[in-house]
């Protein structure tokens, strides 16, 4: 009797407690890529649009000074010869404080487009990461990784969540406007 109840308990042990124990839920983890969600979303495109505008604007800007400084380049050598030492340095001079401050332009136009860049980016990971992170909550989500950021090399194609971050993106951006 008291073998049959061993045995008993040790089959209901192994058949029905331990796989209980072992069987907990599998962990929801999610992956998603950011520059796929700035190239596909409606926000992307917009924001996109916008830095371009913005890139053009500065370009016709430089474009405009860079005529300008042409312009006195041709005024100064058709001068050169009827102008004094005195007067043709001074135009030298003049000429080139120009063209210093022509490129220093460049650069602060530089520094502002990729401040500009860098602006739109930020808002728009903020908004994302704001987003994935009401997703993970109400789904369940153990860990939502973005793949470039976390270095993620392999992961299948199951758990990649980029496209419903999209779509929850465009509708909240759809909502605002």
């Amino acid at each position: 009797m008291k073998k049959t109840i061993i045995i008993l308990t040790s089959t209901l042990l192994f058949f029905w407690i331990i796989p209980q124990a072992f069987s907990a839920d599998v962990a929801k983890i999610g992956v998603f890529n950011f520059q796929k969600i700035l190239i596909e979303s409606s926000a992307g495109k917009i924001t996109q649009k916008k830095i371009t505008e913005k890139g053009n604007e500065l370009k016709q800007k430089l474009k405009s000074e860079k005529e300008q400084l042409d312009e006195l380049k041709k005024a100064f050598e058709r001068e050169a010869l009827v102008l004094s030492p005195e007067k043709q340095k001074e135009k030298q001079r003049d000429f080139r404080i120009r063209v210093n401050d022509f490129k220093k332009m460049q650069e602060d136009f530089g520094r502002q487009f990729k401040q500009l860049e860098i602006n739109f980016i930020n808002e728009i990971q903020k908004e994302v990461f704001k987003i994935s992170n009401e997703m993970g909550k109400k789904e369940g989500y153990l860990l939502i990784l973005e793949i470039k950021t976390a270095g993620v090399i392999y992961h299948p194609e199951q758990i990649d969540i980029t496209d419903q971050i999209i779509k929850n993106y465009n509708l909240q951006v759809s909502k605002t406007k």
